[in-house]
């Protein structure tokens, strides 16, 4: 097994569903939902969303890092629920429910937004 992840971010399917997995990348995007973490993880293949759930460990741990910050974690593929499907990316059926976290680097403030709607000069 790799050191740093037993899938690329955009390996993983509906037919991962119940199998724990490893990945690594970028914190891409952030959205805090109420305690509830979702966080797009992204490396040179593609994105898969995280999520964490309220009182995890993970959670904390994630909830404090900045986007380009660099993480491995270790979690379980689940089914999105309903309407949570994202059909414009080829992971958007799945999610993985974090339950360890690991820093591999930690970002600095950026000077300007890398990832979003807006376009920059």
């Amino acid at each position: 097994m790799h050191a740093y992840r037993t899938h690329r971010c955009d390996q993983l399917r509906a037919s991962d569903v119940g199998s724990a997995i490893r990945l690594s990348g970028w914190i891409h995007r952030k959205r805090d939902h109420g305690g509830v973490l979702f966080i797009d993880l992204r490396d040179h293949y593609g994105l898969t969303q995280l999520v964490c759930r309220a009182g995890s460990e993970a959670l904390k741990t994630l909830d404090s890092l900045r986007v380009e910050s660099v993480v491995t974690i270790s979690g379980k593929v689940v089914d999105r629920e309903g309407g949570a499907v994202n059909n414009k990316l080829a992971t958007g059926d799945i999610e993985v429910v974090v339950d360890v976290v690991e820093v591999q680097s930690s970002a600095a403030e950026l000077p300007m937004p890398v990832a979003g709607e807006a376009e920059y000069p």
